[in-house]
């Protein structure tokens, strides 16, 4: 499936494979044509920006049809939506063969809004989403859109930052959040920000603080932050573009006013944290036309059942390594969660050289497009990872710092566990069916089926003992 999204600062394409729950992009390509440039002075759609548009459509069009993809959505948002000769614009996309639908203001909020749902299963606050021509809220709780609105408020609308501008943004945004009641709604509860400007910021911030994982989806920003960033921003006109390559060169110009709606938002919300979302109104159009059933499963282990099918040497049996190893644990619902990830995973970096599958799984781990996972989940599935295939220290200490040293110790003997069925089966099913994994008192058990005694060789001794070790247990081998 493919969705084409005309907005007002960019035009996208994405091309999304995979399981529907947790579908992975395989193409994603933008250009900030800026449909919305001067919307706000002279109510309609430049002829430079819509050249750029439509230079960039054509060139989508060709793709989709070379990529033979079977369904397709065009999406066209504010600057189209609001500019007097959009109705011509839309002529000529549909002359390139497209079928655009120009979705409204509160349709957008509301698709923003699931689109977080679908990253962030569990999310409760509003939802900001930040384009060229508007900003779109939404309040989510209960995995529902309770109500969404939209404002004239996009980074290329708002004009230049200067203090008579900022007081007037102020002014106008806290009578719309009055108005609307989300004001009240949205005190002491998260702030999700959607929307590229945002990321950039969000980016910004993470060169800033020098955050050890580059990642900004699921970024946690206090509060605080859009004061701070001020003096950033307003260094990046004396910075080489080119020595901060998390930062698009295209972007920066935004980034003033995307601050200022930001801090603006922050006053008059005064929100719990902010929190960055990759997940926007494409996601959340996906996410709209599942299944009833679809949308309760769960994004993180889909995406990683996903993977391991993919990657891994004989069929993928995470489910089942998970049901073996976990007899021995008693973990909490959340770590039960990231275990079954881990599990998932436990057999994508064999193809990888022996010396580097344990970083390799701590790559998988850390960076992989993952979403319904936080910054310490991501570090401990990245934990068992490296425990299970075979690392010793931990590759990056900073990164390790974002978890609790108790909760790496807990996904190392989940690695240690998962390390010693993967060897005990030789990465097949039929071994762990036919066995177990107990734990009575302070004995760690192996049992095998009468006349497979066999398969108990002396890595699997090792591996056993190594796992009872980090339980503080002693270990036991039966057959029956």
């Amino acid at each position: 499936m493919a969705i084409v999204d005309i907005g007002s600062n960019s035009i996208r394409l994405v091309v999304y494979s995979g399981a529907p729950r947790a579908p992975s992009i395989i193409f994603n390509e933008k250009v900030l044509a800026g449909l919305g440039q001067g919307l706000g002075e002279t109510g309609m759609l430049g002829e430079a920006p819509q050249a750029r548009a439509l230079a960039a459509l054509r060139r989508f069009r060709l793709l989709v049809d070379q990529m033979e993809v079977r369904e397709l959505r065009v999406l066209a948002t504010a600057a189209v939506r609001d500019a007097s000769n959009g109705d011509a614009f839309l002529d000529s996309v549909r002359d390139i063969g497209f079928e655009p639908r120009v979705i409204s203001g509160e349709k957008e909020g509301r698709l923003a809004g699931e689109g977080v749902l679908s990253g962030f299963p569990e999310a409760d606050g509003l939802v900001g989403d930040l384009g060229g021509g508007s900003l779109e809220l939404a309040d989510v709780s209960g995995g529902a859109i309770h109500s969404s609105i939209s404002l004239p408020f996009g980074v290329l609308r708002i004009g230049k930052p200067d203090a008579a501008a900022e007081k007037k943004l102020r002014r106008r945004l806290a009578a719309a959040l009055k108005e609307s009641g989300l004001d009240a709604r949205g005190r002491g509860r998260p702030f999700y920000m959607v929307g590229g400007s945002w990321r950039a910021l969000a980016r910004l911030d993470i060169i800033s603080r020098d955050y050890p994982l580059p990642i900004t989806h699921h970024y946690r920003m206090p509060p605080g932050r859009p004061a701070e960033l001020r003096k950033l921003i307003a260094s990046l006109s004396r910075s080489d573009p080119k020595s901060m390559p998390m930062l698009t060169a295209s972007r920066i110009p935004t980034l003033p006013n995307a601050k200022l709606i930001l801090s603006a938002l922050v006053d008059a919300l005064e929100p719990s944290e902010l929190i960055v979302s990759s997940f926007g109104i494409r996601e959340g159009l996906l996410y709209h036309e599942l299944p009833p059933g679809e949308r309760l499963k769960d994004p993180l282990i889909e995406a990683a059942r996903d993977a391991g099918r993919g990657l891994s040497r004989f069929g993928e049996h995470g489910d089942l390594l998970d049901r073996w190893i976990s007899p021995i644990f008693n973990d909490s619902p959340r770590n039960s969660r990231l275990r079954l990830a881990a599990c998932l995973l436990a057999d994508v970096a064999w193809q990888a050289h022996p010396d580097f599958r344990a970083e390799r799984g701590v790559e998988m781990a850390l960076h992989g497009n993952w979403v319904g996972i936080d910054v310490c989940g991501r570090v401990m599935v990245a934990q068992a990872l490296f425990s299970n295939f075979g690392g010793r220290d931990f590759p990056d200490q900073r990164v390790a710092a974002l978890c609790s040293r108790e909760e790496l110790e807990c996904a190392s003997r989940w690695g240690l566990a998962m390390r010693l069925g993967q060897r005990l089966s030789g990465g097949l099913a039929v071994s762990l069916e036919r066995s177990r994994l107990e734990r009575e008192g302070d004995v760690i058990r192996l049992v095998l089926s009468e006349g497979e005694e066999a398969l108990y060789g002396e890595t699997v001794d090792r591996r056993l003992k190594k796992l009872a070790s980090a339980l503080r247990c002693r270990a036991e081998f039966r057959v029956e």
